[in-house]
């Protein structure tokens, strides 16, 4: 029996041995691109007999693609009329062949209220750090919007008509992505990092149209390494862990996770960058250091279900923000203790370390911060995504 039960174990243990580098070299969909779509606010943007086209940059390549559609946040179908892909020029337009997108074999498609929609895939052979152009034509009336408030892109919006095959000359042009919430592609290794967290994540203050994010340097370092990972940014301005603020900025993370993180293709990474809204934004008193922890293990036990490893990034100085109060200052300071000891993630990120004033370790370096002492400028986001260790995702 004893004899029996080691080889039962040398078997077990050979088929994981096989079976891991089949499962990272297996071709699949991965997440290219991300955008947690939010709840539209009274009298958001809405479209009728109009094509907006919108511009993406993809972490890595591949040999096909598909497009994640939403309307989750509305009460009727959305109508799209035809959708069109097509490799972006520096100038956001489409160069070289533009391409149909079709749903279930059509040119066109209702998506239900209340509900996202993948396109078919489309052949099309992309690298990591191409822009794609995306033109979607909405024949009737949408509503209200269902969009990433804060997408750090110009989106632009023709006069009447289709123009998702010609191209077009902008009636007028937003920031906010409309109706998008994914790019996937298929690749040889479709294992995906998802970059969690609030508008520190999302990119706010950040060079519209520069894609200067850290996830966006991150993907940048990973490229010039020689393995591009994807990345899906599924990051919202203004977000919370624990409690709801405002329509814009998206349910809470502990509610919006199963969307965010777990419907991801792919999802084998995870770092969470989240809580200074819950300690500052609106807070008369803020939750205790105990109960955001408590949201973190949450998070994390949700994600190593899945197989996911998790790693959690220390929450940026913020003392010069319109919201700073003392007793917010020693929620971070308890719960950055917890995140550089606790041995429920996989491991931390230190971006406090990396963006704090040594003078003055409650702020972030004056070089580094946008003018509001609570979003990095260009420099400080290249800072923070030159702090990751590319070793934790190989």
């Amino acid at each position: 029996m004893k004899r029996l039960a080691g080889i039962i174990s040398m078997l077990a243990l050979a088929g994981c041995a096989a079976l891991e580098p089949a499962t990272q070299q297996q071709t699949g969909w991965a997440g290219a691109w991300g955008a947690s779509p939010t709840i539209p606010p009274a009298g958001g943007k809405a479209f009728e007999n109009q094509t907006v086209r919108q511009v993406v940059r993809l972490s890595t390549g591949g040999s096909a693609v598909r497009i994640r559609f939403t309307n989750e946040y509305s009460d009727k179908p959305l109508d799209i009329g035809a959708a069109t892909i097509a490799i972006a020029g520096a100038d956001g337009k489409p160069t070289g062949e533009i391409l149909a997108l079709t749903f279930g074999g059509k040119p066109s498609v209702a998506i239900p209220a209340g509900a996202p929609l993948l396109s078919d895939p489309v052949a099309l052979s992309v690298k990591a750090l191409d822009s794609l152009s995306l033109s979607i034509f909405l024949p009737t009336a949408t509503g209200p919007c269902t969009c990433h408030f804060a997408g750090t892109a110009t989106a632009y919006l023709s006069g009447p008509g289709d123009f998702t095959r010609t191209g077009f000359e902008p009636a007028s042009t937003f920031t906010n992505r409309a109706f998008i919430s994914g790019v996937e592609v298929t690749r040889p290794d479709p294992r995906t990092i998802i970059a969690f967290g609030d508008s520190i994540t999302d990119g706010t203050a950040s060079t519209v149209n520069a894609n200067k994010r850290w996830p966006d340097v991150l993907a940048e370092r990973l490229a010039a390494a020689g393995f591009a990972r994807p990345i899906s940014n599924q990051a919202i301005a203004g977000n919370r862990i624990l409690s709801w603020q405002s329509p814009i900025f998206g349910d809470p993370a502990l509610a919006r996770f199963d969307r965010d993180v777990l419907s991801v293709p792919n999802a084998r990474w995870l770092v969470i960058l989240e809580g200074v809204n819950d300690i500052g934004m609106g807070a008369a008193a803020p939750p205790s250091a105990a109960q955001l922890i408590a949201g973190y293990r949450q998070m994390i036990a949700r994600a190593e279900a899945r197989g996911i490893t998790t790693y959690i990034a220390t929450i940026l100085p913020y003392e010069g923000a319109r919201y700073y109060q003392e007793a917010g200052e020693t929620v971070r300071s308890q719960v950055n203790a917890w995140i550089r000891t606790n041995t429920d993630a996989a491991g931390f990120i230190d971006f406090d370390a990396a963006m704090r004033d040594p003078a003055n370790p409650k702020k972030m370096k004056a070089d580094l911060q946008s003018g509001d002492w609570l979003h990095p400028n260009d420099a400080g986001y290249k800072v923070m995504g030159d702090a990751v260790d590319l070793a934790l995702f190989k």
